[in-house]
């Protein structure tokens, strides 16, 4: 619960990561964009509790039915409840919602509890590293498997109070990290900017409900029922209007953040693209005597878009930038631009790009024709 994502990993680069898987969450084939909105706890499984009679399970509901009104007001967003009552729904069910409702997003809602007077949000994201942070965290929302009938036949030997158990959990989420560190950071920055609550930061850590998702997904810790004063504002109505305002405004700003980075005419064909394209002015800028930063065996490309419809890669489709590649990965397109050993010039590239409106693009880097960390690609020897 101490372990803060290094500053939110610095808020700009989560912002220029995002447009890594961005056209996944919101797919041309279907009708609406699909919020599963899932209420920790419940039943049997009363979450945290505090001696200010402040209960967990019931403000997490609280707060998920009044996001879910706020977002079924929108024709193009469409709600999933893991429950929408004061009933139990196992960690492997509410996965199972979202992934048979093809989820764009899965936001998991719950309150914190310390023996302190601790205050404050957190929002997680899945540890796809499989490293040990926030070990406490994870066993506290992992232990309701002990309460599920048959557990070890579901749950295949995971043990929660395990810390190799927890850390063994599965990256699938992997491909959907920056898209969930993404709606994560535009939460945590609602609850202080606009709510003046205090935030504690984006976090990850092994959590099973998240893990299964095959989608982006979060947990929200709207704070500590454990502390007097936080626990009777997340208990009031006043509190509970705030913080799924919060949540819903994110959820909103989210989803118009991926469709900007998908780009204009980015889902057009050629029948369809009305507008005729800025006629690119500048492909390379050329400075005089530029240093070249050549890497052996390295090729930068600058990453525009993600998308998971497969896009012609012309430049009538991309603004009017030359130069396109595509490349899938698992269900996603991926594009981009430019192809250089040449680091100076692919920063350049880059600056192309984002003039043409790809704020959020990105230099990624290639060795063997694998994609590799930019940072380790940049500590190998330039010529």
């Amino acid at each position: 619960m101490r372990t803060n994502l290094q500053s939110i990993i610095v808020f700009a680069v989560v912002i220029f990561t995002f447009s890594l898987t961005s056209g996944y969450a919101f797919q041309k084939n279907k009708d609406k964009f699909i919020v599963v909105l899932d209420a920790g706890h419940g039943g049997k499984d009363p979450g945290k509790n505090s001696k200010y009679g402040y209960k967990e399970k019931d403000i997490a509901l609280q707060v998920v039915l009044a996001v879910g009104k706020m977002l079924e007001e929108n024709p193009n967003i469409k709600v999933v409840y893991t429950r929408k009552t004061d009933v139990f729904v196992e960690l492997k069910d509410r996965a199972k919602i979202a992934n048979n409702a093809k989820a764009d997003l899965f936001v998991s809602i719950h309150c914190n509890a310390h023996h302190t007077e601790a205050y404050g949000t957190e929002t997680y994201v899945l540890d796809v590293g499989n490293t040990n942070r926030n070990f406490e965290v994870a066993k506290a929302e992992n232990e309701v498997i002990f309460l599920e009938d048959d557990y070890e036949k579901h749950y295949d030997g995971f043990n929660p109070n395990s810390p190799e158990s927890v850390i063994g959990i599965s990256i699938q989420q992997e491909e959907f990290t920056e898209q969930s560190i993404l709606l994560a950071t535009l939460i945590e920055k609602n609850f202080s900017n606009k709510i003046n609550r205090k935030s504690r930061g984006v976090k990850q850590a092994s959590l099973w409900v998240i893990h299964q998702t095959a989608m982006p997904s979060v947990l929200i810790e709207t704070g500590f029922v454990t502390n007097k004063e936080e626990g009777a504002y997340l208990n009031s109505s006043k509190g509970q209007d705030e913080v799924s305002t919060s949540i819903y405004d994110a959820i909103v700003s989210y989803k118009k953040v991926l469709d900007q980075n998908v780009g204009e005419n980015i889902y057009a064909t050629n029948d369809t693209v009305k507008t005729k394209p800025e006629k690119e002015k500048v492909d390379v800028i050329v400075e005089e005597k530029q240093t070249e930063q050549i890497y052996n065996n390295i090729v930068f490309k600058v990453q525009l878009v993600a998308s998971s419809r497969k896009i012609d890669p012309k430049p009538n489709n991309f603004k009017g930038l030359s130069d396109i590649s595509r490349e899938k990965e698992g269900g996603l397109f991926k594009y981009f631009y430019g192809y250089t050993s040449d680091y100076n010039k692919i920063k350049q590239l880059q600056s192309v790009a984002q003039s043409k409106g790809y704020t959020s693009c990105f230099i990624v880097a290639y060795k063997d024709g694998k994609r590799i960390d930019l940072n380790d690609a940049l500590k190998t020897t330039s010529n």
